[in-house]
């Protein structure tokens, strides 16, 4: 049987402060979440001025992330170079990027999902507070 590093609340914690931070510097109004390797919400955070429906597309995109152990970017990609049957895909609806998944020694440990302003921005975010982690 295989040990697997899983995320505790001090990570979540961490991220998400991170992740604020670069917000903030940037001044972009953006909603943040953070999901465990299965897609569990474990946090969420809508920064003052953020769009109310970026509360739903930021977790979806963290879902994504996490499930798929790989940028919600790259679902995005596919779509657009013509594969839009991935749109059917069961379980999987945060398409765009801006969800980052977590990784340690090769393991998803889940992912985080920012919403609320350009892609590439959002994916910004994200990466900032896993950053935070210094995997």
């Amino acid at each position: 049987m295989k040990t697997k590093s899983c995320l505790e609340a001090a990570d979540v914690k961490a991220i998400a402060a991170a992740a604020e931070a670069e917000a903030l510097k940037q001044a972009w109004p953006v909603t943040i979440a953070i999901v465990d390797d299965g897609g569990h919400l474990l946090h969420l955070q809508r920064l003052d001025g953020a769009a109310p429906v970026s509360a739903h597309i930021a977790p979806a995109k963290a879902h994504t992330a996490a499930l798929g152990r790989r940028d919600s970017k790259g679902y995005e990609d596919m779509i657009n170079g013509g594969r839009t049957a991935f749109l059917s895909a069961p379980a999987i609806v945060g398409l765009l990027e801006g969800g980052v998944p977590i990784v340690k020694d090769g393991q998803c440990l889940g992912a985080v999902g920012v919403s609320g302003v350009k892609a590439h921005e959002d994916a910004q975010v994200a990466r900032a507070g896993i950053a935070a982690l210094g995997l």
